[in-house]
Parts: C-alpha cells; structure tokens; sequence
C-alpha cells in the first residue's frame, strides 16, 4: 500500500442538516432571517439563509398546534400551544417560559397577536375565540358563537381598529368589536371550511378562501360580499398582494393586457394556493387569473389510500422579499418574482428548505467539484441538496415506490448523470444539468436494493436486485433531450446470490464487479460477461456493503456481525479483520488512497480506521439511530452520513487544521508564559494570577500565593486580583484549594486563599458558584483537622509554660499595676519596708538552701526533667492551662 501520504487524524462535523418541522404551524420573523417551526413537541428555530437550526424550545411533551410571533421588540416573544391546552410565552433571547396558563377546553388551532403587541387572540377547537392580556395572562374578551372548530383567526391591519376576524369549518366569518365585546356580525357565503383570511392593502376589503374552492371579497363598510371568484381547487391560503411590491410591479403590464375595461376603479390582486401545488395570481376586478404556474414543484405522491395535498399555507414575506410556501410533505418554498425580456412574470424558485426528510437510505456527491449531494430518502423522488445553503436544489422525479439506492458519475464530456434504482422494480438515468430523466432499465423481478456506475469508462452500470439476480446495462445511446424516454438494454444476467443482493462494486479499472448479500458472502464477477471469480466466505451475517481498495487488489466488505474484513482478490483469502462496532456495521469505504478506511453501522457511530496497523483512530458519534448511507468525495475526501435519524452530517478532514491549532497554541503558550514570568519578575501580582489561570498553571498559583502569604505586604494586590475573577475561575480556584488543603505542607497557603475569597464574596455570590457543595465537602473536613491540629500545639506550649514556670526557669509575668500599689506602700509605711527586708533575706536563704539542695540530688533532677519532656510532646490536655 501506499506509504508516502500523510494518514487523516481526524474528521470534524462542520454542517448538519436535521429535521426541523414535521408539518403544523409556523411563524416568519417581520425581517425574514428566522423561521419558527412545529417540530413534534419541540419548537425549532431555522436559519432562513441555510437550514441550520439556530436553537431548540422543549416543550411539554405534546404536539405544538399554533405558533405566534410578538410583532413588537423585534420578535423576541414567541407565543406556543400545544394539545395540552396550554399556552406559553416564551422569550427567544433566554429561550425560557415567561408565563403560562389555560384557557380553552380543546385544542388550540390558531393565533394572532395585536399590532401593540398587548393582546394575543387564540381560535380554538371547542368552537370559542379568546383574548388574552399579555402582559397579565388573564382573559379579556370570550367569545361564543361558532358552530364548527375555529380554523383561522386575525385582528385587523390597523391597529386602531379594534375589529379580530374568524373564520371556521361551519363554513362562516364572524367579525367581533373588542370594544363592545360583541359579533358585529356574520359573513355566510362559503360552502365549506374557511381556511385563510386576509386584508388589502388600504384595510378596507377582508379576503377570504376555503376548501369550496372560491375566493370571497367582503367590503368591510357594510360587510357585503363584493366579488366571488371561482378558483376551481380547494384552496389552503390567500395573500393580498401590496401595490409597492416588485410582484406588483411585475404584474402592472399584465394588468393592462387582461383588463380590456378601465372604469378607474381599484383593483386588488392576490395570491392563492391549495390542494394542485401551483401558484396562482388573480384581479379582483373581473375575476381575472393574471398568472399561473406551468407546472407544480410540487412532488405529488400517490398514496393507497389518498393524494397528499400540495400547498398547506403560503403568505408573502416581509421586506419585499418574495412569497414562501409551505407543501403536505414538509418543504418550504421560497420564490422570488422575476420578469423577463417579453415583460411576462415568472416565478423563480429560489430556496426549498426541505423540514423533514424521513429515513436517508443512500446518498452520493454529484458534480464536478462535489458542490451537490443526491440524498434517496423514504419517498419517490430523489433529491439533490445544494451544500453551501443546505437547501434542496431540485428533484428527481420519476420513480413509482421508494428509491432505495443511488450512483453518481461525470463523463469525459463534463456530462453529470445519476442512476437510481427503486422499490418498482426499475431503475432509472437522469441527467442532472436537464433535471430529466434519460433512460429506464425494466427487468428486475423484485426491489432493486444495488447499483454501481462504471469507474473508468462510464459506459455502463450494474444493478442488483432482491431478485437475487445481476444485470449490466450499457450507457450507450443516451439521449441529449428528455423528448422520449427510451428503455435501457441489459449485456449480462447472471443469478448470483441465494438471498437479496444488498450492494455492488466495480473496480477502479472496470474489469471486475464485487457484490455483497445477505447469504453471507461476497462474489466477484469478471466483466463484462458476469463470470465469476472468487466467492468471500467467513462473514457470519449479511454483508451489507463491498468496495475496490484504489491501489491494491484487495476488497473490503461490512457485515452484521460487526466485523470488517478485506480480502485478497487472487485467492478469496481475508487478509485483516476489524473489531470495534457494536452492532452491525453497514458501510465502509476507502479514503487516503487505500491506506486507511471510514465505516458506520447500526450503533450510530462513525469510525476511522488505518489499514495496517489495524487501529482505530477516531470515533464520532453524531448520529442518534442507524446510519444507512456513507458518501466520500472522490476529490475532497468529504464526508457524509446520513441514517434512520433523518440527519445528514457533512465531515471534512481537520488533521491540518488541527495541526495549525495545537501549534498556534503551543507558541501562543510560550509567550503568555514568558508573560508570566517577567510579571512574577516585576512582582505584579494581579497579572500574574490572571495569567496562572488563562495557562492553567496551579502549581505556579501556588507559588504566586505562597510568596504574597510570605510577604504579607500584598494584601491589596491579592484582592484585586480575586476581584477580577468571574463564577467560573472562582470555582476552578476553590478546586485548587482543595487540592493544596488536603496536604500538611501546603494547607497554609491554601487557608489564606480561602480566607481572601471568602471575605471578598458575598454568601450570595458564594452560593452561586458552580458545584460549590462538592467543594466544600472537600475543603471542610481537611479544614477541621488542621485547626485540630494547631489547637494541640497551642496547648502543649501552655503546659510547657507551666512546667518551666513551676521549676523556676523563667520568672511569671507580674502585674504592673500591683507592682505600682506596692510602691506607693514602700514610700507610706517604712515599718512595713523593714519587714520586707528581713523577709528578703529569709527568702534568700531559703534560695540557697534549695540550690545546694538541687545540687546534691542531680541526679533525680535530670530524670524528672525528661519525664516532662515525655509529657511535653504527648500534649497531655488533662493539665489545665493557666488563666
């Protein structure tokens, strides 16, 4: 193998695309930037620009039902409800509940906050509409009236105009007065549900929509229907359109086309969508479709049981930015209205956030550079994401049941073209510039699970199926068009395996093809005539996927009994075997031209893996399910994952990066401490502890406090110092503390730093600090037994004081103030200063006997003497000490 390349260390997950709506309601910030998503029970708020997700609400474990942005403070309230009944306030700079409480006695279906900001209105499915006080969280107006489930409700445009607008699935509009807190009245024209409502631009005329596929303008100075227009779908939302807007401007020169009458008055145009996944724009005046989509983007589904619909909502986006559209299967479609040369509108798509993917079942890089991933998921279609927005660029269309496997390749001609094969038996060639399906391959018997592109010639491909069969099809012939798709022609059949083929290789000079099946062995077939090679026995469960090492005749295989195997292609010998998942290990793959591996399996973890040393060098675990699919770009080594999660994981390779860092560390380490050491230098205490602590260096703190303690004149510095320390470094300054408390030698140093803390911190503060109890169970123990142990000392050298006191050694401390009365008795009484005198001298006499006395018995003296020593050093506390 291959020994001159630098080996990967490690992998690092920059981009993440992760579910983030599952359909429901959501909520634009008043800029665009953010979207707020229903995603479960879970709230998600989405980068607008590229999908990522910005933060996470959790909620109360039940479906959230209605969404509402405060259109005051920038949006930084967010108003929720869920199948609780509960509603909650929350404010999205903490991302914690404000308040919360309930109201209705069913689900909440809808809300709409007041232009002040100070009144949330909610629509609910027990039939009643309620205003809520924000700020106070208690009701203000209940409303009754409703007959059916409250589907959608709005205040109207200005805000002075106290009027709130609901529409409901029994089929009318009630207008309700906040002010006299009654139905002003009733607007009956529908046949069915309403589902949108919506305001002109002046707020003089409410335009309703409803599944009884009209459209209904209500003059609201005698609330009196003004137009009806027939829409022919069963329509999901309506949105007026401003006169100031570019698709307003777009739409003046088709205006006049259309409209052959000009009786001056004001027209109003809107938009509709709903069950056909197009886009619609219609004149109020004359009932007029000024613009119609030529086809849906859309992807319809066909299910058994019935057609999912195509647009749930739609509503224009603030700024002039476009309108965005919400489809059944969870995508976001952002368009931006253009005109072109013939002065005709056109609607361009420019984003398609896709919020819920479902189970990734294969994925590859496609172009050139490796700018695009085709993703299969648990749908018909394929699609193809973009990977600098992580928006889905377009879809592949064509197949009947689930696509279950894919494969990309680039002709010598700069041609992109993507093969799938699918659960309808079929697979299918697509050119991915056209977008356009260019061949169809019919044969298979069952699933086609497999497919591998030609890697030199791009020729052909070979397809398996759970029909346990190989086919090769050839490429030549393709149509440039997508006029008539013509049917593709299978070289070679050969039955290969005794249960379902779950993956295919081909070597890198096309001259053999490898596959892997749930019979436990892998075979390899010389090509073009499907003979066969060698058969891999000794995997112990399905082999779940096979490749060509780049450079040396070898083939490495993945199974569900956790192992990894590679495999001489001369002989069919294994040559190494890999241990480390868990579970089943579902893809491996080459990178480092041969010399190392990455794999992934059911245990949800990515591997990284060096060939000769049989050695597992990283592990991540980004995943929280099965990981299906594993693409590596063959010029970038960039990695993708994706599994049963619904999360695809893009990895690039940080080994230099990761070098440049530690370096850059290393030296930006070397200089902060020289930093230290002039400061320790020039004893300028308070930046050399704040250096100690950016270096995380405890034992140069040690030494930095030992010296203050030393000096005792740094005092002031030493606060300071502390002063500057936030929760964070005051609680790594206590682990240290602890540390240097539990030895004899340093508990001196360690209490004067305790001691400093503690008198600069609050209890308060103290409290706050992270993991404080721990600490301090720590410290109090070390704490007890070091002042234990002074308190002995200190008694031992009250009872050595006694004992020398007792034996005349030293003389006790006299009492000056006695000492001043005896005086003044000497100078009143002479008498009693002669008596003194003789008393003197009997005392002096009696000195002289003890000394010859002591004299004489030495002996003894000296026995005694170290009697007391003995006594001295147990620190008997049974003596009293002196008063």
């Amino acid at each position: 193998m291959a020994s001159s390349v630098s080996l990967k260390k490690n992998y690092r997950c920059h981009q993440s695309l992760q579910q983030f709506y599952t359909g429901g309601p959501y909520a634009v910030s008043s800029d665009g930037s953010f979207i707020v998503c229903a995603c479960d029970d879970t709230i998600k708020i989405v980068d607008s620009s590229n999908a990522s997700i910005k933060s996470t609400i959790e909620g109360d474990s039940e479906p959230v039902t209605a969404l509402c942005l405060s259109p005051v403070s920038n949006n930084s309230f967010l108003f929720s409800a869920s199948h609780s009944r509960q509603i909650r306030i929350w404010d999205l700079s903490s991302l914690k509940c404000i308040r919360s409480w309930k109201g209705h006695e069913g689900p909440i279906m809808g809300m709409a906050c007041h232009g002040s900001g100070g009144l949330l209105a909610t629509a609910g499915a027990d039939r009643k509409v309620l205003v809520w006080d924000v700020d106070g969280g208690f009701c203000t107006h209940y409303f009754k009236g409703h007959k059916g489930v409250v589907t959608c409700i709005m205040f109207h445009r200005d805000p002075n105009r106290l009027l709130l607008f609901s529409g409901s699935d029994d089929t009318t509009i009630r207008i309700w007065d906040l002010r006299t807190k009654k139905c002003v009245t009733t607007l009956e024209k529908h046949q069915s549900a309403v589902t949108s409502l919506d305001f002109s631009e002046d707020g003089q005329t409410l335009i309703s929509a409803g599944r009884d596929k009209v459209v209904n303008l209500w003059n609201l100075s005698d609330f009196s229907c003004k137009v009806t227009v027939p829409t022919y779908e069963a329509l999901e939302a309506v949105c007026a359109i401003g006169s100031e807007s570019t698709l307003a401007k777009c739409l003046a020169s088709l205006i006049q086309k259309r409209l052959k009458e000009k009786d001056g008055s004001p027209s109003i145009q809107f938009i509709t969508v709903g069950e056909r996944g197009i886009v619609r724009i219609w004149n109020s005046k004359g009932a007029v479709c000024l613009f119609e989509q030529k086809s849906s983007d859309v992807v319809v589904s066909l299910d058994k049981d019935e057609v999912k619909r195509g647009f749930i909502s739609a509503m224009m986006l603030p700024s002039d930015q476009g309108l965005i559209c919400v489809t059944a299967d969870q995508q976001f479609l952002l368009y931006t209205p253009v005109e072109d040369s013939e002065g005709s509108l056109k609607l361009i798509l420019s984003k398609r956030l896709v919020g819920y993917n479902e189970e990734i079942a294969d994925m590859k890089f496609l172009g050139e550079e490796e700018q695009f991933l085709a993703v299969s998921t648990s749908v018909e279609h394929v699609r193809v994401y973009d990977l600098t927005s992580m928006s889905c660029a377009y879809v592949l269309a064509g197949h009947t049941d689930i696509v279950l496997c894919l494969d990309t390749c680039v002709l010598g001609t700069g041609r992109t073209l993507v093969v799938t094969g699918s659960k309808d038996n079929s697979v299918r060639v697509w050119d991915a510039e056209s977008k356009c399906c260019i061949g169809v391959g019919i044969g298979h018997m069952g699933a086609v699970g497999a497919i591998a592109f030609s890697r030199k010639h791009q020729n052909f491909f070979v397809s398996g199926s759970s029909d346990r069969t190989l086919k090769v099809w050839s490429l030549d012939g393709l149509p440039d068009g997508a006029e008539d798709v013509p049917n593709l022609k299978a070289k070679a059949v050969v039955a290969a395996h005794d249960k379902d083929i779950n993956s295919l290789a081909v070597a890198p000079n096309d001259s053999l093809v490898c596959s892997g099946s749930q019979d436990r062995t892998a075979c390899i077939w010389r090509l073009p005539d499907l003979v066969s090679v060698v058969v891999l026995r000794g995997h112990k469960r399905g082999i779940w996927s096979v490749e060509f090492s780049p450079v040396d005749q070898c083939v490495i295989t993945a199974s569900g009994d956790k192992t990894i195997k590679i495999w001489a292609i001369s002989d069919g010998s294994c040559l190494k075997t890999f241990e480390g998942h868990t579970s089943s290990v579902i893809r491996a793959s080459f990178v480092t031209r041969g010399t190392q591996f990455v794999s992934c399996g059911a245990d949800g973890l990515v591997k990284l893996w060096t060939v000769n040393t049989n050695e597992c060098i990283a592990t991540y675990d980004q995943h929280d399910d099965k990981i299906w699919a594993l693409a590596i770009g063959k010029k970038t080594e960039m990695l993708a994952t994706g599994g049963s999660d619904a999360v695809i994981n893009l990895w690039h390779d940080s080994t230099s990066a990761d070098k440049e860092e530690a370096f850059r560390k290393e030296e930006e380490g070397v200089l902060r401490g020289q930093d230290l050491e002039n400061a320790v230098m020039d004893a300028d205490y308070i930046r050399a502890i704040q250096l100690a602590f950016e270096l995380r260096r405890p034992h140069k703190l040690f030494e930095l406090f030992g010296e203050i303690y030393r000096k005792g004149s740094a005092d002031v510095q030493i606060e300071k110092a502390l002063r500057c320390l936030n929760k964070e470094e005051f609680a790594q300054l206590l682990e240290y503390v602890r540390e240097w408390n539990t030895k004899p030698k340093l508990c001196h140093v360690a209490q004067f730093v305790l001691f400093k803390i503690f008198s600069i911190l609050s209890p308060t503060d103290i409290a706050e600090i992270r993991g404080i109890g721990e600490l301090l169970e720590g410290l109090i123990p070390y704490s007890q037994r070091h002042f234990s142990r002074i308190d002995r000392l200190q008694r031992s050298t009250f009872l050595l004081d006694y004992t020398l006191t007792g034996m005349s050694v030293i003389e006790p401390e006299t009492n000056v103030r006695d000492a001043r009365e005896k005086d003044m008795e000497y100078s009143r009484n002479d008498e009693e200063q002669a008596r003194y005198k003789v008393e003197g001298q009997e005392h002096e006499k009696l000195e002289e006997k003890a000394s010859l006395k002591r004299r004489k018995s030495r002996k003894s003296r000296d026995v005694a003497y170290k009697k007391l020593r003995g006594l001295t050093d147990r620190g008997d506390s049974s003596i009293p000490s002196p008063a």
